[in-house]
């Protein structure tokens, strides 16, 4: 490990206030031990680092990661609601208020409700006009 001095950024953001925190630290250190020299958990207390999701510059990275020069973690706060379980009831409500095909799940076709399809009928006549001109021919 080198004396190198590193200039990063931890930073931290609720709905009502944020803050970033500027920092030096000697290379080599990880994204965990820059997270708790930043002393961030002062301001926001429910922080706890050793098990925090953290990324540097939106993408994903470990705890036990290093940071370059410039770089910036950033402390994700968890999930409040699954999005996946969010698009499947919202799914489920609107097949139940009709807005949704019960079968496919995209937007209700009339048509199918009805029971016939135009495009059968139609593929139907253009067939037996196709056998109809050919055996004309013939």
């Amino acid at each position: 490990m080198s004396d190198a001095l590193l200039n990063i950024e931890v930073v931290y953001g609720t709905p009502e206030r944020q803050k970033i925190v500027s920092l030096s630290v000697t290379e080599g250190t990880t994204v965990l031990a820059a997270i708790e020299q930043s002393n961030i958990q002062t301001y926001f207390p429910e922080i706890v680092p050793s098990e925090a999701v953290v990324g540097i510059w939106n993408k994903s990275c470990k705890l036990t990661d290093k940071p370059r020069q410039g770089d910036r973690i950033e402390i994700y706060r968890p999930l409040i609601a699954d999005p996946k379980e969010n698009r499947r009831r919202r799914a489920e409500q609107a097949k139940d208020e009709g807005r949704a095909d019960r079968v496919t799940g995209g937007r209700p076709d009339r048509q199918r409700r009805q029971g016939t399809s135009t495009d059968a009928v139609e593929g139907t006549e253009i067939e037996s006009q196709t056998d109809a001109s050919s055996n004309e021919q013939e």
